[in-house]
């Protein structure tokens, strides 16, 4: 964004902000959609290519356990696999972020990741 390599930048699931992230968000024009704002019909649009960066930090922390910074209040996995499947547009690249597999003992968050890749992969698919 500062580089203006990014024409849009969009945040689903942020639960917490402090003065200075707030400030970031503002200076830079994000799109930032909290947990408390967060609706069931929510249906992102983009009218160029994009690429999700899914940090895993965003799910409740028991959907995805295995993260460093769990905090309650997240996304289920439903609401971000729903999000995945609405989304309009042209997904052209992805990475899943803050998985933490020593936090994980019961591979819980790695088998929800595995399922997130799944999702974005198709949406790859279809175009």
């Amino acid at each position: 964004m500062q580089h203006k390599l990014v024409t849009r930048l969009v945040q689903v699931g942020i639960r917490t902000f402090n003065a200075h992230q707030r400030e970031q968000v503002k200076k830079y024009g994000v799109e930032s959609i909290e947990m408390h704002q967060l609706r069931d019909d929510l249906v992102l649009e983009f009218d160029a290519p994009v690429y999700i960066s899914f940090d895993v930090d965003a799910l409740d922390p028991a959907f995805a356990p295995g993260v460093s910074h769990r905090e309650p209040g997240g996304l289920s996995t439903r609401q971000a696999i729903n999000l995945i499947q609405r989304m309009k547009g042209k997904v052209v690249g992805a990475d899943i972020v803050e998985f933490n597999p020593r936090m994980d003992p019961l591979h819980i968050t790695g088998t929800v990741c595995a399922k997130l890749l799944k999702e974005i992969a198709a949406r790859m698919l279809s175009g």
